[in-house]
């Protein structure tokens, strides 16, 4: 078979883990891989090129994806699905993997069900918000490298009587805010599933340090929103959106930092994470799930099971349809906000 790869979206850590594993499988099963470059812009100029076992040598613990990749929408291009498939044709392709989040797969379902075109994905994503699976890989990295941050704050705000806020990512859900927030002991976090209130927030810095605690760490997602009764909307960097309709997030740490320390009177610090969270070499735990999900795409490419996105689904890697796996996000679960909660303060 000829089965070309493509990445999608933000990058990942994990991702060349990804396509290292469907190459070699692929090679080892006959098959001739080739990577599409740029993601689905790929798809519709026709870039590529064939990826060998030197090509993917090394690749296990490389950060980010030797496929590059953008948030190319296809069918916002006039004609954009029908450049699709004729690429898709004239690369003599018999089938393609997808790896990405939301965006990505998304476009793959609209292709495979309005194109018929045979194509598996493979979630990816640090926000852990894709449904249909369990875990995505990418998001055990960027929570260990949020909670080391919170690690070292700690001594930094302790050392100065400091209130430390940290804005990490997840856009509309809060996974990388909770998982990192319990691990590195902060005293608030907020999520976008729950809007917060400035006052709620302000009294339980102040309670804290009545009982006399010197410092306060809170982290807050990207997406995280006000009370109604405060300022409504989300903060983002600008109003414009990009190719799927998302705005650019960013800015709620420095906002939130302003307002705390108005209201609290105590000295605030605000440490944007950003894009560090999405660099940098894979922990182990991406490096293994992002190869089995590699197995198990090419699995299903072999299987004529097209359609279909590699998962982890009750702790065994399994398979679900794109559809049910881009049909909603998937946000925090509230009973493990409550236990998070339990620690706050």
């Amino acid at each position: 078979m000829r089965v070309g790869i493509l990445t999608g979206g933000g990058d990942c850590p994990g991702l060349n883990a990804a396509i290292r594993a469907i190459t070699r499988k692929g090679i080892q099963e006959g098959d001739n891989i080739l990577g599409i470059l740029h993601g689905w812009k790929g798809m519709i100029t026709g870039q590529h090129e064939e990826l060998t076992l030197r090509a993917v040598s090394g690749l296990i613990h490389r950060g980010g994806t030797i496929l590059h990749t953008s948030r190319t929408n296809p069918f916002k291009e006039e004609e954009g699905g029908e450049k699709v498939a004729a690429t898709f044709k004239r690369l003599g392709l018999d089938a393609l993997i997808a790896i990405g989040g939301e965006d990505t797969l998304g476009v793959a379902q609209r292709l495979f069900s309005e194109h018929e075109l045979p194509i598996v994905g493979v979630p990816k994503t640090i926000d852990n918000d894709l449904s249909g699976t369990d875990v995505t890989f990418g998001f055990d990295t960027a929570v260990s490298i949020a909670t080391e941050a919170i690690d070292r704050l700690h001594t930094t705000a302790e050392s100065h009587d400091r209130v430390m806020v940290v804005e990490v990512m997840g856009r509309h859900a809060g996974w990388i805010a909770v998982h990192s927030g319990m691990a590195g002991g902060a005293d608030v976090i907020l999520i976008p599933e729950r809007p917060f209130d400035l006052d709620e927030v302000s009294e339980a810095i102040s309670s804290r340090h009545a009982r006399g605690k010197s410092f306060s760490i809170v982290v807050v997602a990207e997406g995280a929103s006000l009370d109604s009764k405060n300022v409504e909307g989300l903060v983002k960097q600008t109003e414009n959106l990009d190719e799927f309709g998302h705005v650019r997030l960013g800015g709620i740490g420095h906002f939130l930092a302003k307002e705390i320390e108005g209201r609290t009177g105590f000295e605030t610090r605000v440490t944007v994470l950003g894009h560090v969270q999405r660099g940098g070499s894979p922990t182990a735990h991406d490096r293994i799930l992002a190869t089995l999900f590699g197995v198990k795409a090419h699995d299903l490419v072999r299987e004529g099971r097209f359609g279909m996105m590699a998962a982890m689904v009750n702790g065994r890697i399994s398979e679900v349809t794109l559809e049910e796996a881009v049909k909603e996000l998937k946000t925090v679960d509230m009973d493990l906000f409550q236990i998070a909660a339990i620690f706050s303060g």
